[in-house]
C-alpha cells in the first residue's frame, strides 16, 4: 500500500457495496482504520462507500447503508475494496467490472473482502495472483477461474492484490497491512483495543484444520487425511493409502476410528460428498459433471450416495429444497467397507 513518509499523506480507501454485502467482514475492515486514526493521533486512512449509482444498498441483514459516491468517481482513491455477501455472481454489474479494470490499469490497489474476489476474479485482474474467499465459494470459485490461485487462506496479500474470507478475517487482512505500513506497535495496539487476542496472518486457514483438532501426534493420519483431499476426483482405495502412509490397512482403521470415530472410507465419502454438494450450489456443472469431478463414476451410485448422506437427491439441492440438519459423518451409510472406494 505505499511507504510512510516523513509526511504523511492519507491513504484513500473506496469499498463497493455489493447489494446483500456482509455487514460484519465489511465493518472489521473499516474499524481497523478507523481505530488507525484515532491510537495514531492522525488522519492515516479516509474511506469512503461507493456503489453503481451512488444510491443506498441493503445488507445481507436487511440493513441499508448509504453512499457518498457512485463510479466511476473523482475520487483520489489508493485502493478500492469490493465488499461481497451473499448471490455475489448475481451482483457484479458489468459497470463495476469495467471500472475495476480501468482501476487496475491506473495501478490502483485493488482487494475484495468475503465473496468479493469473485467480482475481481470476474474482471480479470486476478490471473495468477493468489486470493482469498469464503469458503463457502471456494469449490465453486476454483471451478469457474481455474487460473487463479485461490486457497482457503484467511487472507492473501498479493503484489497490489488484498482479499479475504469473509467474518473477522478482513480484520486481520487490515491489521497486517497496518503493521506494513505503519509498524507493529501500531497493529497490536488495534488489536487490544478490539480485545483480539492474536493478530492471524495469512498463513492461518478458513474452518478448524484437523490438525488443530487432533495435534500434531498423529501424522499418520493427518498425512492420510491430506492424500485424501487432494484426491478427489481419482480417489485412492484404503489399501493404496495404508500402502502411501506405510500402514497396514487394519492399523489405518484404527487409527481413524480412535480419532475421528468414523471408517477411513467413510471419511473419504464424506469430503467427496461435501464438495459435491458446494458444487452444486454454486456452480452450473451438471450433475454428471459433478459427480465424475467428485470421483463417482457412475450417477445414479452418486446421487444415492448423495440422498443417503444429505437426506436429500442431487436435483432438489440444486433446486434449494434442503433439509433442515445435514447428516454427521458418523452416519454416512455403510456402503464402502468393502477394499475399494466407492466410485
Amino acid at each position: 500500500m505505499g511507504s510512510v513518509s516523513s509526511i504523511r499523506k492519507p491513504y484513500h480507501i473506496g469499498f463497493y457495496l455489493c447489494d446483500s454485502f456482509t455487514m460484519l467482514s465489511m465493518a472489521s475492515a473499516v474499524e481497523v482504520l478507523r481505530m488507525a486514526n484515532q491510537l495514531s493521533g492522525e488522519t492515516l486512512y479516509r474511506w469512503y462507500t461507493l456503489s453503481d449509482e451512488g444510491t443506498a444498498v441493503s445488507a445481507s441483514d436487511s440493513l441499508t447503508i448509504s453512499v457518498d459516491e457512485a463510479i466511476p468517481t473523482q475520487l483520489p482513491l489508493d485502493a478500492v475494496i469490493v465488499c461481497g455477501g451473499i448471490d455475489i455472481e448475481k451482483h457484479c454489474s458489468q459497470k463495476l467490472l469495467s471500472w475495476l479494470g480501468k482501476m487496475d490499469k491506473k495501478h490502483c490497489t485493488l482487494g475484495a473482502i468475503c465473496t468479493g474476489s469473485y467480482a475481481l476474479a470476474k474482471a480479470g485482474v486476478m490471473q495468477n495472483k493468489a486470493c482469498s474467499i469464503h469458503w463457502e465459494n471456494l469449490a465453486g470459485f476454483q471451478e469457474a477461474f481455474p487460473c487463479v490461485r485461490v486457497s482457503n487462506k484467511l487472507f492473501s496479500i498479493d503484489e497490489k492484490r488484498l482479499t479475504s474470507a469473509g467474518g473477522t478475517a478482513p480484520m486481520d487482512l487490515m491489521l497486517t497491512v497496518v503493521a506494513k505500513e505503519h509498524g507493529n506497535k501500531l497493529s497490536a495496539a488495534i488489536s487490544e483495543m478490539f480485545m483480539c487476542e492474536r493478530v492471524r496472518n495469512s498463513e492461518d486457514v478458513q474452518k478448524i484444520p484437523l490438525r488443530n483438532l487432533i495435534g500434531n501426534a498423529q501424522p499418520k493420519l493427518l498425512e492420510t487425511v491430506a492424500l485424501m483431499e487432494a484426491n478427489l476426483e481419482e480417489p485412492f482405495c484404503i489399501d493404496e493409502l495404508a500402502g502411501l502412509v506405510q500402514l497396514s490397512r487394519r492399523q489405518l482403521e484404527r487409527l481413524f476410528q480412535r480419532h475421528i470415530q468414523c471408517s477411513p472410507s467413510r471419511y473419504y465419502l464424506h469430503l467427496r460428498l461435501s464438495r459435491a454438494r458446494q458444487l452444486l450450489i454454486q456452480t452450473t456443472l451438471s450433475i454428471i459433471e459433478i459427480s465424475i469431478a467428485c470421483g463417482f463414476v457412475s450417477t445414479p451410485h452418486f446421487s444415492k450416495c448423495y440422498r443417503d448422506y444429505f437426506g436429500i437427491p442431487p436435483r432438489e439441492e440444486r433446486l434449494g429444497l434442503r433439509p433442515s440438519q445435514p447428516a454427521e459423518i458418523n452416519e454416512i451409510p455403510a456402503i464402502l467397507d468393502s477394499g475399494q472406494i466407492a466410485i
